[in-house]
């Protein structure tokens, strides 16, 4: 069993300051694994790769090639921001008629061989280094690569969770790869993926074309047909990343950049254009007047999202009405000051139709927010054998309900919880440069992730907190993303103010210990324009640092 862990006491961090770029993540081992890369003349694209594949050694709780990804990239020779789409897609013989003659109507088993979407990893790297990066891939994959084939020593919370998914690892295919002899590594223990460093060796030498075909594809499809799904070669050949254009609103003074659907950033967006009609910097942190608005414009945003947030190909959204500070206005009308409203539904648009963060910034100031997970933990753990990593079961993401915009469909893409996000200031035509970086940021965790998003964005800009201290306050979470969900409180906000929010009608709960994993676990890194001085803060949830050069 792992070694105990006291998470009550509450250590203080102070922000990270430099100037020859910044990594943060979860895992101290992935961070130098970035940093590595950009005293090798990388910039934030390279750093990037190199710190997620980092994270697929040391961090497969949340992570891998198993997996989905997704990345906002700014360059800042340009100001301009591109979305990258690094989500797969349901395989082509996925259908809801079969679901049902297999005695699945309204939902499919969280770790069934059904739940498992094309990884899309792999193609979202390979896709990065491609249009943004500056190094050879073998440069950017060879510290994960050493990493995987030396052996690491495990992190504590790592080890806890590992722990935790030990017995269902050693009962799907494949499994067993990811333990030592059955149980989880303990903290400090030392654990080799000789299979993981075969895969990545493949990749350096045949792209992502070694993963999507040939032997890698060949052995993900065989576990998974034998495993009772239906994904095939064909499904993994046939596909690709995309390159989105991101979605943004103001706040305040700055502009908040999301990847549009089918990520859920959309609804951090939303609840920010609900906010920004309070004047919450007036209001103390955690007290009980700005946690209800704050909690009641996540409630409309999900309702919002959980509705429309979907495969655009399939039904695209009305993003231009949604992210109207017109409609803004008009939703909030449903927030009541004084109680709390659990029946929110969406409105009717009328103009048109587990997981690991990192975040990196270059010395040039080139940004790239990054975001990669398996969904749930090791995700469905199934493994082709020799090839160490996990595949997700991100098909959870799916409707059953014929009817809804996200209902399952063969080769289609489902609602996803990932989301990366950016700040900008706007130029005002003092430069030719329309958008200025002011923060690479996110915060991972399921539904958390777009209320993560609203509340250190609102610290950042309306307590002016630096990031590490955005980061260390203490959070709610509305607890499935559900309108109805029960309000999780984090330890640190006040006993009497989660007593006033029941009074308001909120459904709280207060919640410490392990479970604060409830609450996500982000990083944000700010630049000063004037200066080029970084700024960076790294969880104290997770295992993780922040480091500069």
């Amino acid at each position: 069993m792992p070694s105990k862990i006291d998470l009550e006491f509450i250590s203080h961090r102070s922000p990270v300051y430099g100037l020859g770029g910044m990594v943060a993540t979860s895992q101290p081992l992935a961070v130098a694994a970035g940093l590595e890369v950009l005293t090798q003349g990388g910039n934030a694209a390279d750093a990037a790769v190199a710190t997620a594949a980092a994270l697929n050694v040391t961090e497969p709780t949340s992570t891998g090639l198993g997996g989905d990804c997704f990345a906002l990239y700014f360059q800042a020779s340009t100001g301009h921001i591109t979305a990258l789409n690094g989500s797969g897609r349901a395989p082509a013989g996925l259908t809801i008629d079969r679901l049902k003659k297999e005695g699945f109507a309204k939902n499919i088993p969280q770790f069934h061989p059904y739940t498992i979407t094309i990884p899309g990893a792999c193609a979202g790297w390979c896709d990065l280094l491609a249009q943004h990066g500056r190094l050879p891939i073998n440069q950017v994959l060879n510290p994960a690569i050493r990493l995987a084939e030396e052996g690491f020593p495990v992190s504590p919370i790592i080890a806890y969770y590992w722990d935790r998914s030990a017995s269902h690892l050693s009962n799907v295919p494949g499994g067993i790869e990811m333990t030592i002899d059955g149980r989880a590594p303990r903290a400090g223990e030392i654990f080799r993926n000789p299979g993981l460093a075969h895969t990545l060796r493949r990749i350096v030498e045949g792209g992502k074309n070694a993963f999507y075909q040939g032997e890698i594809a060949d052995a993900i499809a065989c576990v998974v047909q034998q495993a009772g799904g239906c994904l095939t070669v064909d499904d993994l050949a046939a596909h690709t990343s995309t390159w989105e254009q991101p979605i943004s609103t103001t706040y305040r003074h700055v502009r908040v950049w999301e990847c549009p659907p089918n990520g859920q950033g959309l609804a951090a967006l939303v609840a920010l254009n609900l906010l920004e009609g309070y004047d919450i910097g007036s209001m103390p942190p955690r007290s009980t007047q700005s946690l209800h608005l704050m909690i009641e414009a996540m409630r409309l945003a999900f309702a919002e999202t959980r509705w429309y947030v979907a495969d655009p190909t399939f039904n695209p959204a009305p993003l231009e009405w949604l992210l109207s500070k017109e409609y803004a206005a008009q939703r909030r009308k449903l927030i009541h000051p004084e109680h709390a409203t659990l029946d929110q539904t969406h409105g009717t648009p009328t103009l048109s139709s587990d997981t690991v963060y990192l975040s990196v910034v270059d010395v040039e100031g080139n940004a790239c927010s990054f975001i990669n997970s398996n969904y749930m933990g090791f995700g469905t753990g199934i493994v082709p054998p020799g090839w160490g990593f996990t595949l997700q079961n991100r098909g959870m993401g799916f409707s059953l309900d014929p009817s809804h915009p996200n209902a399952l469909a063969p080769s289609k893409r489902p609602y996803h919880t990932i989301i990366p996000g950016l700040i900008t200031v706007d130029s005002n035509g003092s430069s030719a440069i329309p958008n200025i970086l002011y923060a690479s940021f996110g915060v991972m965790g399921g539904f958390m992730q777009p209320q993560g998003h609203m509340q250190v964005v609102s610290a950042l800009v309306d307590d002016h907190a630096d990031p590490q201290s955005a980061l260390d306050r203490p959070r709610f979470c509305i607890n499935d993303g559900s309108t109805r969900g029960q309000v999780l409180l984090e330890d640190g906000i006040p006993l009497e103010v989660q007593v006033e929010l029941g009074k308001m009608g909120h459904q709280v709960y207060s919640v410490s210990g392990y479970e604060r994993s409830a609450f996500g676990r982000g990083q944000i890194i700010r630049r000063d324009a004037n200066t080029g001085v970084l700024c960076g803060g790294s969880d104290p949830r997770a295992d993780g640092c922040t480091m500069t050069l």
